[in-house]
């Protein structure tokens, strides 16, 4: 586990090893290496190597925040605290955290996660690649279609039972199926809205602002020129019509250059992860009850 990845980790063992991960930037490489250690390493834990290459990190990151740089006092103190990081990472692992505590679980898993996938971000597909990407995922990246939708809305006061409402809604949707204008039928039995859908094509997700969710699903399972039978929301019944509606379409790739590459990154990552899991069932012994 890295040192960053132990970071992750202890974070769900207190909050006192916030301290840790501030301090983890104040050593020096090379200024304390221990007889018997390996040229790349500042100290031993265990038999648990802590790297001088994290040691020099640590220390550029405080000589960056110090305009009188770091003393070896700060140097000294550091060491003690990353000594001290990973005698306590080694004794949560002594006590089963890893497997009791769904916090450093959760830790964990995203770590190793996140070290299989993190080198397919900065994948760099060739343009054929991208292009033979988009073309066969043309249905994901399409976009849905506008629709112009009138309701006539009969509203329920609140604490009443709706019963008028709805025999009002149902009279609108009779008089508009036998052919009846929707501005005379609002008129008669509707209610004023206080935001009504405008007359303009809407794409789905601003529709749904004006109808709220279960007019806004009815609307979308219209076909154009078809009208719903009397809906239920929280605030009345709607009886909707869809009068226009265009159909999906897929915007041109360099229109959307940025989208197509992050998700053909993203399903890279996948891949690999899914073949990591793959990798590491095929070496486990897994026994699952019946």
């Amino acid at each position: 586990m890295s040192a960053g990845r132990r970071c992750t980790v202890l974070l769900a063992l207190g909050e006192g090893l916030g301290i840790l991960a501030a301090a983890a930037g104040l050593v020096g490489a090379g200024a304390m290496l221990g007889r018997g250690l390996p040229p790349a390493a500042i100290a031993r834990v265990n038999g648990t190597v802590i790297r001088a290459e994290d040691y020099q990190r640590s220390l550029d990151a405080l000589g960056r925040d110090r305009r009188d740089g770091v003393t070896p006092e700060d140097r000294r103190h550091v060491l003690d605290r990353l000594i001290d990081e990973e005698l306590l990472v080694q004794r949560g692992i002594e006590l089963g955290l890893a497997r009791q505590d769904p916090r450093v679980r959760r830790d964990l898993t995203a770590a190793v996660i996140d070290a299989v996938v993190t080198g397919h971000d900065d994948a760099a597909p060739s343009e054929a690649e991208l292009a033979a990407f988009y073309d066969g995922e043309r249905d994901f990246f399409a976009r849905p279609g506008r629709l112009r939708v009138q309701q006539v809305w009969c509203r329920v006061a609140a604490g009443a039972d709706g019963a008028a409402a709805e025999a009002r809604a149902l009279e609108a949707a009779a008089r508009l199926r036998a052919g009846e204008e929707i501005g005379r039928v609002r008129e008669a039995l509707g209610d004023r809205e206080l935001a009504p859908p405008p007359e303009v094509l809407l794409p789905p997700a601003k529709l749904l602002d004006y109808l709220g969710p279960t007019p806004h699903g009815t609307a979308l399972a219209l076909d154009p020129g078809r009208l719903s039978d009397p809906v239920r929301s929280v605030t009345g019944f709607h009886v909707l019509q869809v009068v226009e509606r265009e159909a999906p379409w897929v915007p041109p790739r360099d229109e959307i250059a940025d989208d197509v590459l992050a998700e053909y990154r993203r399903r890279a990552g996948d891949r690999a992860l899914r073949a990591y899991l793959d990798g590491l069932r095929s070496r486990a012994d897994v026994e699952v009850a019946p």
